[in-house]
């Protein structure tokens, strides 16, 4: 069961190089951020052309995250559970049928936090990655596979980085930070792409600006982690990167997890 995860900037701007990766990558599960549409604005008949099952929870104009599959799940929840006031489309998760049992997906998009002295922007980053971990932790106890899967404007580590120095400062590479994703994986969660590949140059964001993708100055901040169940299942992980060589791509491309669920 191939398990990917892909931060597309902009659905619609994006629809044909969608298209062309589900066909040549053929993942059975993806997990999308920031498609900024409105759920009922998704071309979901195009996608849906290919074979997949489309769950989305969007909203106008930015944010907004989706779930496509070649299997419909079984179950669907949107909104990450902690805030009952918070309004922006971050989070989605399907439970799917597999040898078994279930695997439960979840596609994450975690706030970028910038610039760290707002009032407001850096607390809500920090404050969503404190629900996260309690969501995490009450999935636990179900003791099933769970893919935690996104775009999580987390640096892990300087290695996860060209430069660290460009990144002093920034929201992405704070201490407190990373010591937040850290206690996430504390709990038992292990990064997909970490655990098959000690290469220092893994990254799956180049910036549009400064030639970044010409002089592979990127970073490393869309993550697959994975309960220890899915972890005992996982058979290998590859960051695609020959995609951001597309004409109009996203500025992140697809990481992409393949498990043994017989």
């Amino acid at each position: 069961m191939k398990i990917a995860t892909w931060n597309i900037n902009g659905v619609k701007a994006r629809i044909t190089n969608l298209c062309e990766w589900l066909q040549s990558s053929a993942p059975d599960v993806v997990c999308l951020q920031e498609i900024k549409s409105v759920d009922e604005g998704f071309p979901r008949l195009e996608i849906e052309a290919l074979g997949y099952h489309v769950e989305t929870h969007g909203q106008k104009g930015f944010n907004g995250v989706a779930i496509l599959s070649k299997t419909k799940p079984d179950e669907v929840n949107r909104g990450l559970p902690g805030d009952d006031g918070d309004e922006q489309a971050r989070f989605i998760e399907a439970v799917f049928s597999v040898a078994g049992g279930v695997v439960r997906v979840c596609s994450l998009y975690l706030p970028n936090g910038n610039p760290p002295d707002d009032p407001v922007k850096y607390p809500y980053k920090l404050a969503w990655m404190e629900r996260l971990k309690a969501f995490a932790e009450s999935r636990f106890s179900l003791e099933e596979p769970l893919i935690l899967a996104g775009d999580y404007n987390v640096i892990p580590e300087p290695h996860d980085c060209r430069d660290p120095r460009l990144w002093e400062g920034d929201a992405l590479f704070l201490p407190k930070t990373r010591q937040s994703f850290r206690r996430l994986e504390n709990l038992g969660l292990t990064d997909a792409v970490r655990a098959t590949s000690d290469d220092p140059l893994l990254y799956s964001f180049w910036d549009y600006q400064a030639g970044a993708w010409q002089k592979n100055n990127g970073i490393r901040i869309d993550h697959l982690m994975l309960s220890p169940e899915a972890s005992d299942r996982l058979v290998s992980a590859t960051i695609e990167k020959h995609v951001r060589s597309w004409e109009r791509p996203s500025d992140h491309v697809p990481v992409t997890a393949m498990f043994d669920f017989a």
